[in-house]
């Protein structure tokens, strides 16, 4: 008997019996790939938790202590929430090279310490991964290499096994018997997923699982491959500069956008203490253009500098260029600044970059990027001691923003001496230890450009 077969998209994971140029659930174009249906044995199997499931009411349910496995990474512990929660399922995503396999061996290095564990490579062989364990420092009997893409076998080794955690590298080359598809495809890493969660949850065995990533950034395969697993991480960074951030942006079992820092030396990635003071090492003083925001990222407060270059342009459309900021958000103040402010930058190329790398993605960092966007455009620089920040809306107002006593305490403790924030956070400031100037629209950030 023939088998059926399904369409589904490479993007979302929707399904159609019949092929179509675009996605109706994402509208994604050309992203229908045609995949073998699963028998109906094959789609039942292992899809149970526990074959005695009982509903209880919520307060009767047995409690069980938080126990949370400690990474020996401070800064990955950090993004956890604390520390590796048993039976959870953890999904590591970022650009090829960004060092993904390197911090997750490291991880399992410090681990296999109080017992073994198992690292699954999917993309390389146990030689292979040997070689890089050498060169990161990392060996040790307890630490497991198990070079296998058949989901059944690997599932066998961990029963067998039973390690204190497992790493699989990565869930886009893990395929399974009971699908026809190639491994990659959207059942595939759907079925497999699945079947990891399943085996995490049943035997209290933390599994980390790393995901390639299309041009976008986005993990490669079905949107549900992030909605079965507990968290989600990823790693963001410029393969230019040698910082790397660990973001997560889902967490179960902790808080999300908590962001962990790393450093890429030869040796592998190395925790970095202050990042503040690293992403500030290098700023020019008295620079126009050169502005430094404090960024809540997490629990976490950052303290980066915002760079804007702002020149005529030699084209008849002006480029607007950002580099670990919105793009948008950048035309938005443009437009306020033109509006609100009577600045002319029709005829005017911006770049507007983000040093050491990071991102931001708070509406904190708008006042920041305004005022360096006017500084380079008039020319006269932001007082090298001064950190901004606020949110700028479209009618020119500055708007508070959610806790500013962490981001002043953290610039006190850098050496700063004064704050341009919001009006409407210095009202409920009743004590700083730097010199506070209030701002309530475009026009008064303006007068501090010396």
């Amino acid at each position: 008997m023939r088998q059926k077969t399904v369409f589904s998209c490479s993007q979302c994971g929707c399904q159609s019996p019949k092929w179509l140029g675009k996605c109706p659930d994402c509208g994604a174009w050309n992203s229908m790939v045609e995949e073998q249906q699963p028998s109906a044995a094959a789609a039942r199997s292992g899809r149970a938790l526990s074959n005695k499931s009982v509903a209880l009411p919520i307060g009767e349910v047995p409690p069980q202590a938080e126990v949370r496995l400690g990474c020996g990474i401070g800064e990955l512990d950090r993004v956890l929430g604390g520390g590796l929660v048993p039976g959870s399922l953890v999904l590591i995503g970022g650009d090829p090279g960004i060092g993904k396999s390197t911090l997750l061996l490291q991880a399992m290095h410090h681990l296999a310490a109080d017992g073994p564990v198992l690292y699954v490579s999917g993309e390389e062989s146990a030689a292979q991964t040997r070689l890089r364990g050498e060169r990161l420092g990392v060996s040790g009997r307890p630490l497991l290499v198990l070079a296998e893409n058949g989901l059944e076998e690997i599932v066998a080794q961990v029963e067998r096994l039973k390690p204190r955690a497992v790493v699989v590298d990565s869930i886009q080359t893990v395929w399974t018997q009971a699908l026809e598809s190639a491994p990659g495809s959207v059942s595939q890493v759907r079925e497999s997923a699945g079947r990891l969660m399943l085996l995490a949850k049943g035997s209290g065995i933390p599994i980390f699982i790393v995901g390639h990533v299309t041009k976008d950034g986005a993990i490669a395969g079905p949107r549900v491959l992030e909605h079965m697993v507990d968290t989600v991480l990823y790693f963001e960074g410029d393969r230019g500069h040698p910082y790397r951030i660990l973001r997560a942006v889902k967490n179960r079992f902790g808080s999300t956008n908590e962001i962990g820092v790393f450093e890429m030396k030869s040796g592998g990635l190395t925790e970095v203490a202050n990042p503040s003071e690293l992403f500030l090492s290098e700023r020019p003083l008295d620079a126009p253009g050169s502005v430094v925001t404090a960024s809540l990222e997490g629990s976490r407060t950052l303290l980066v500098e915002i760079q804007a270059l702002v020149t005529p342009s030699a084209y008849g459309t002006p480029r607007r260029t950002t580099i670990g900021v919105d793009s948008n958000r950048l035309a938005l103040l443009v437009a306020v600044l033109e509006k609100k402010a009577g600045l002319h930058l029709g005829g005017q190329d911006i770049f507007l970059n983000v040093a050491g790398g990071a991102r931001l993605n708070e509406p904190a960092a708008d006042l920041a990027m305004l005022l360096a966007v006017a500084s380079s455009h008039l020319d006269r620089p932001v007082a090298a001691d001064a950190v901004v920040f606020g949110e700028v809306g479209l009618a020119g107002e500055v708007r508070a923003v959610n806790q500013p006593e962490p981001r002043l305490g953290e610039a006190a403790k850098l050496g700063f001496k004064q704050c341009i924030l919001p009006s409407g956070n210095l009202r409920r400031l009743s004590d700083a230890s730097l010199e506070l100037n209030g701002v309530a629209t475009v026009q008064e950030v303006l007068q501090f450009l010396l």
